[in-house]
């Protein structure tokens, strides 16, 4: 089957962020032709009672069209041949369906085939086949299945496919190469020759002793190879690696660090193997936990390479040595000590001792991998929302010098690889619910994979309750009280609502009102914008305009008194202490709300609204109070409507003090 294709990655502005877009239709356009082998065995089919060739279950990329073909176009398909299918988006499979199938076809070319004739089954991404009879099948029987929507749609410009060749390269370990170090290339005898694949990484150590600091490593480096080449007489160095105690590494036998050189290190067994020897003489000396990395960073290097797991054991055939004579078969760590291999007490025992220790870090799987930070979306109830394009940033306890590189999963589907240096790498997901998985791959091979939920929405937040202002209780003066509610709603759940215009504020997603103020006789707007966890916004703009009608515009019965004060609305009210007494307002409006005067002795006042009786409000105050909005009412929609307010004549205290009604037009 071919490589899948679904995920494409698209390179950045900047170097440290990769693009990948993962389930649009020009990211995920799967492949025209998949084809799958139906095997020649045959087993009871417990629905028919008879022996079928079969291709079991299995997922597949989208396709729409399925039919059988085999090698031979004038052969005939024996016995009958059914296929079922999976829709996209669903989990149960459609009933067997038979292919109908003719004579042969000789029609064709030479690269013609056999056929049957194929099946419209609709988006699909799931087959099972099956050839029912006893006849032999023909050769090269196949299921083929076709997507005929393949290839760029009109979304957007198609990005370059996902590919190997997208890999960050298996990173070589910081080294100083030969001519850092200033190998002597004149000396070298003849070319390098190339073994096999590296099953096994012997470790030495030099005994050149441990009195050389750091910054004289290259010249032990050249004092070595001077002398197993002139005095030896060797071709060349004979370590492909050497590693001095502050950990530095340097290139040893010339032919490229990144291919299989064949060393003169370990008699007998330099095929299929390399070697590192750390400088300076480890029989007692301890040996630096950063030239221990070093070591474990290089057999991982070498060894991972090829998939050979550095904590493991290998079996091989010895090519001759004091130890072991030719032909022997010997089995051996990967990572093994020289002594392992020869009659030697190389690589000294304090390091021969830190060998297990160098296995565990080369062979480790990489440790501490966790999602350090998601940018461009919001973690809420679990998971995170994004409209689409996500930054997520990781972190782990491995030494970089330890990973290869780090792969970016969308369900499943590789979206992008980093290098081991890089932790972070952006996407854009399709709208739905996904995974997102990072993986660590350890030079060694071995992961360690994190992940986390993502939905991506694209929808804003709706207003179930659209915005509205109604008057509320305080003080009139030059503006009036006002409360401005909502309701609004998501599936991303709200993270917060923000509102401009005549209030101004920054709320959380779950407040529903806020109280504020506006100008009397002015008209005011309110915007209020909610924001969803996903980052989507709605807007919703509604405006007003309070107006004051004072006790003066209001049609009166009874007998009322003007009180006089500064305190009131245009520095008077109306007051009135029996109940025949009233005084009804007709307006235009969507809210209104009375103001009255208070004081200790203040009484009750009854208020009708379009005639229907509304109760008693109380406009006693502990101390006196002017302007106060003492009772509201508010409709969904403006209209026409009277306000009626009449004394209850309250025994001890009947007298009421009308300053205005206020509505909101």
């Amino acid at each position: 089957m071919r490589r899948n294709r679904l995920v494409t990655a698209m390179v950045a502005a900047t170097p440290a962020i990769a693009l990948a877009i993962v389930g649009l239709t020009p990211a995920a356009a799967p492949p025209l032709l998949q084809t799958f082998a139906l095997s020649g065995g045959m087993r009871l089919v417990a629905d028919t009672g008879t022996s079928a060739a079969e291709l079991p279950q299995r997922s597949t990329e989208r396709f729409s069209l399925v039919g059988v073909t085999w090698d031979d176009p004038r052969a005939m398909a024996a016995g009958t041949i059914e296929v079922r299918t999976r829709p996209v988006g669903g989990r149960s499979w459609t009933p067997w369906q038979a292919l109908e199938t003719d004579a042969p076809d000789e029609s064709g070319g030479t690269a013609a085939r056999g056929a049957s004739d194929p099946l419209w089954v609709g988006p699909s991404n799931g087959v099972q086949a099956r050839v029912i009879g006893t006849g032999a099948l023909p050769a090269g029987m196949r299921v083929d299945l076709i997507n005929p929507d393949a290839g760029p749609a009109p979304v957007e410009p198609e990005p370059a496919a996902f590919s190997a060749s997208d890999l960050p390269a298996r990173p070589v370990p910081k080294l100083m190469t030969r001519a850092a170090w200033g190998a002597n290339e004149k000396i070298v005898k003849e070319a390098p020759t190339y073994t096999g694949p590296v099953g096994v990484f012997f470790v030495h150590h030099t005994a050149t002793g441990n009195g050389y600091s750091c910054k004289s490593s290259t010249s032990v480096v050249r004092g070595i190879e001077a002398y197993q080449v002139k005095s030896k007489g060797w071709n060349d160095i004979g370590y492909n690696f050497l590693v001095d105690k502050c950990g530095t590494i340097f290139e040893g036998r010339r032919g490229g660090v990144t291919r299989n050189v064949l060393g003169a290190h370990t008699l007998g067994f330099n095929t299929n193997a390399s070697a590192v020897a750390v400088i300076g003489d480890y029989r007692s000396a301890a040996l630096s936990s950063a030239a221990r990395l070093s070591v474990a960073q290089l057999a991982a290097y070498k060894l991972g390479a090829h998939g050979y797991a550095p904590a493991g054991r290998v079996l091989v055939t010895s090519g001759g040595s004091p130890k072991f004579k030719v032909g022997r078969q010997v089995t051996l760590n990967r990572i093994s000590g020289h002594r392992d291999a020869g009659l030697t007490e190389c690589p000294g025992n304090a390091l021969y001792a830190q060998l297990p220790a160098i296995r565990r870090l080369a062979g480790a799987a990489p440790s501490g991998l966790h999602v350090a930070k998601v940018s461009r979306a919001w973690l809420w109830s679990g998971t995170y929302w994004t409209t689409g394009r996500l930054v997520p940033l990781w972190d782990l306890a491995t030494s970089t010098r330890m990973i290869n590189r780090f792969d970016v999963y969308v369900d499943g589907k590789l979206a992008l690889s980093r290098a081991n240096w890089t932790r972070l790498g952006e996407l854009r997901l399709a709208p739905g619910e996904h995974t997102v998985a990072i993986r660590a791959v350890h030079l060694s091979g071995r992961t360690a994979t994190v992940s986390i939920p993502v939905v991506a929405d694209v929808t804003p937040p709706a207003f179930t309750g659209l915005p509205q202002v109604s008057l509320t209780g305080g003080t009139v003066g030059t503006t009036a009280p006002i409360r401005l509610s909502w309701t609004a709603t998501d599936p991303a759940g709200l993270r917060g609502v923000q509102i401009t215009g005549a209030s101004r504020a920054a709320l959380g997603g779950t407040v529903r009102s806020l109280t504020g103020t506006a100008p009397i006789g002015t008209a005011s707007s309110w915007t209020v914008a909610a924001t969803d966890h996903a980052g989507n916004r709605r807007e919703a703009t509604l405006g007003r305009t309070p107006e004051v009608s004072q006790e003066t515009e209001a049609t009166r019965t009874g007998s009322w008194r003007t009180s006089s004060d500064t305190g009131h609305l245009g520095g008077a009210a109306a007051s009135a202490t029996t109940g025949d007494a009233s005084l009804t307002w007709s307006f235009s409006g969507s809210s209104a709300a009375l103001v009255v005067g208070r004081t200790t002795t203040s009484g009750r006042v009854g208020v009708y609204v379009d005639g229907a009786f509304q109760g008693y409000v109380d406009t006693r105050s502990t101390a006196p109070m002017y302007r106060r909005v003492v009772w509201t009412r508010s409709w969904a929609e403006g209209g026409e409507h009277t306000v009626r307010v009449v004394p209850e004549a309250t025994a001890g205290r009947p007298k009421v003090i009308i300053d205005g009604l206020i509505h909101l037009g």
